[in-house]
């Protein structure tokens, strides 16, 4: 395989950096990657999570995807031989609105070449609410909804498993599961979550993602976050998935140049024997 970035964003994401797009090629061209997926958050349902202000951070706009893709084709042609850059996307799994994603995505189908779909919200308190925004946000509205730790944890798999099934049905061959861990994130901030819960939940998923023909995004963006730590993977899931054949992609999932990279000594430490 070669050394490939598979998860990163651009100035189209509206909590990332304005810098352009070539700043973060020409750092991955620095840093020896040959292959580089732009994989931007697309747009989402309207008020999808009942908080204006954060509504409008979270994703593009719906009349801004046709922008997006060419904007990224220009991109793809102008590295050409130096890097391949892929077009791709992070589809969020939006239970119950599955069909507003298929909607959007379907004209476009023939342009993407690598898609990750992630699980980012989660039924709570007033509505959907994002399971990575703030360790306050978390407590106020998804713990104190659910009563427990142990219940966020299973309500938060059980939605990877619907989205694994859901990229499985994706006509895209190159497609990848996001940040398994990402409920994770906050680790250090919140009442501690049960190690052998998640490792029972992700035992479960291997045989799901070999079924779906689906990949994982080994997603090293936990490092640089204080309240994780670690990556958004654990390193025996990582083993497991390759043993079963399973692609394990790594990913910065750069959110600003000096993100690209992140991660990948460790990543690299892991594919030696």
């Amino acid at each position: 395989m070669p050394k490939w970035d598979g998860h990163t964003h651009t100035s189209y994401c509206k909590h990332g950096h304005p810098d352009e797009l070539e700043r973060y090629l020409d750092r991955a061209v620095e840093l020896g990657f040959e292959r580089y997926s732009v994989t931007e958050h697309p747009p989402l349902p309207e008020r999808w999570v009942d908080d204006e202000p954060l509504m409008r951070e979270l994703a593009m706009d719906l009349s801004e995807l046709p922008a997006y893709f060419q904007y990224v084709k220009t991109y793809k042609e102008r590295y050409a031989g130096k890097l391949d850059v892929l077009v791709g996307l992070e589809l969020d799994y939006l239970p119950g609105r599955q069909s507003f994603t298929l909607q959007f995505v379907e004209p476009w189908i023939g342009e993407l070449e690598d898609v990750i779909v992630s699980v980012h919200y989660l039924p709570g308190k007033g509505g959907m609410r994002c399971v990575d925004y703030t360790p306050q946000d978390f407590a106020t509205n998804l713990l104190s909804h659910y009563g427990s730790m142990e219940k966020v944890v299973d309500a938060y798999y059980d939605q990877v498993e619907e989205a694994i099934e859901f990229a499985g049905r994706l006509p895209i061959a190159s497609k990848r599961i996001g940040h398994v861990n990402l409920i994770e994130k906050f680790r250090l901030a919140l009442p501690p979550i049960d190690p052998e819960q998640i490792r029972e939940r992700l035992e479960r998923i291997v045989p799901k993602l070999s079924a779906c023909g689906v990949g994982v995004d080994v997603n090293a963006a936990g490092l640089r976050v204080p309240t994780c730590g670690k990556a958004y993977v654990p390193e025996w899931f990582l083993r497991k998935c390759a043993a079963s054949g399973i692609p394990c992609v790594y990913g910065s999932d750069a959110h600003r140049p000096d993100h690209v990279g992140t991660g990948w000594d460790w990543f690299q430490k892991l594919q030696e024997p």
